[in-house]
């Protein structure tokens, strides 16, 4: 495994060797604040391989709790990433879509793009049951979006749509975004988009999807369009209001944002009761109740990377910058001016 332990030295991205030898990696050490850093990395032992990263992705939500220090601490210990290092708030170094290729393990893996749930680093050691082989059919840039799509899978196992279902989706981040995207595969369905930002229109539309800009508004989100399924992925209160108000009686509303720390006021008066909605969680940290019995993590995401041969997803990626501006990601995550898509950090160039 990874020897994680920072030391002063000049910074820059070697090349792996057969020996112990160098990485970088981002540390976020305060409130926007990131640093890169060296990391020894050790050869791989029996059962791991080396890899060096191609791209990673910056899962907006998540991370921008952590850039802020954000994690409440009842979560400090649940919301460690696999291959975290540090603890929360800070100094940590964090992330988990990470896409590189094999460079010294197993036959069956070497010169293998693999996705791991890795944080932002170089290249690592990790255990072979870590990295899972993306399809050749599914650019690597592209594959970065594996978690976000795993989560997409988990809220729509949850969810539960039906043929023929009318769904709308509160929130057009990325994790919204692949909802949708995967909803439209439903024969018969009428998938509608809902954001604030009018601007992410284009994305509903490179989707296939309907959009409204507010909950009320056109292509059926109002309540002239009865929804069966409201799924809310939009990381604000608002966002959640605007569900419970679109809901239909004896509805449900799945939860698929992760708030952190803060608190979320609810309107559960006026006709919460009366028309007796349901408020439920969904997580990515454990499979789906209705499929826990049958599949694992592992097959979770095997599928999301399956679903990844699908160009339709690249409308879900934002920019790309380079490995060594990631301090800047980091207090663009903090003060909220962030890529609102999944931004991709290409580690072959600095």
């Amino acid at each position: 495994m990874n020897d994680t332990t920072p030391h002063p030295a000049s910074v820059h991205p070697p090349a792996p060797a057969a020996g112990r030898h160098e990485a970088v990696a981002l540390w976020t050490v305060a409130p926007g604040a990131g640093e890169l850093r060296p990391v020894l990395v050790p050869p791989p032992g029996d059962g791991e391989a080396s890899v060096r990263t191609l791209w990673t992705g910056v899962s907006r939500g998540t991370e921008a709790l952590v850039a802020r220090g954000d994690v409440p601490v009842a979560e400090h210990h649940r919301m460690r990433a696999p291959f975290q290092a540090g603890d929360f708030p800070f100094p940590v170094k964090y992330g988990y879509l990470n896409v590189g290729v094999v460079e010294q393990g197993p036959a069956g893996l070497e010169g293998r793009t693999v996705f791991t749930l890795f944080p932002h680093q170089s290249c690592f050691t990790a255990p072979i049951e870590a990295l899972v082989v993306v399809p050749a059919s599914v650019p690597a840039r592209r594959a970065v979006l594996a978690g976000t799509v795993e989560t997409a899978v988990n809220v729509l196992w949850d969810a539960a749509p039906r043929v023929g279902d009318r769904i709308v989706v509160i929130g057009a981040g990325p994790v919204g975004a692949a909802i949708a995207a995967l909803s439209r595969g439903i024969p018969g369905v009428q998938v509608t988009l809902v954001d604030v930002d009018a601007t992410k229109a284009a994305i509903a539309d490179a989707l296939g999807v309907r959009f409204a800009p507010s909950a009320g508004g056109p292509d059926g989100a109002g309540p002239e369009v009865v929804p069966d399924v409201v799924i809310e992925a939009s990381g604000s209160g608002a966002g959640l209001r605007t569900a419970l108000r679109v809901a239909p009686t004896d509805g449900e509303v799945i939860v698929a944002s992760w708030y952190g720390s803060r608190p979320v006021p609810l309107e559960l008066g006026a006709d919460f009761h009366s028309r007796r909605l349901t408020i439920r969680a969904s997580q990515v940290g454990a499979v789906a109740l209705s499929r826990r019995g049958r599949r694992t993590t592992t097959e979770r995401l095997t599928l999301a990377l399956r679903l990844l041969e699908d160009p339709v997803f690249d409308a879900l990626l934002g920019g790309t910058t380079p490995w060594s501006d990631l301090p800047e990601v980091i207090a663009a995550l903090a003060d909220g001016t962030a890529d609102p898509l999944c931004h991709t950090i290409d580690w072959s160039r600095a």
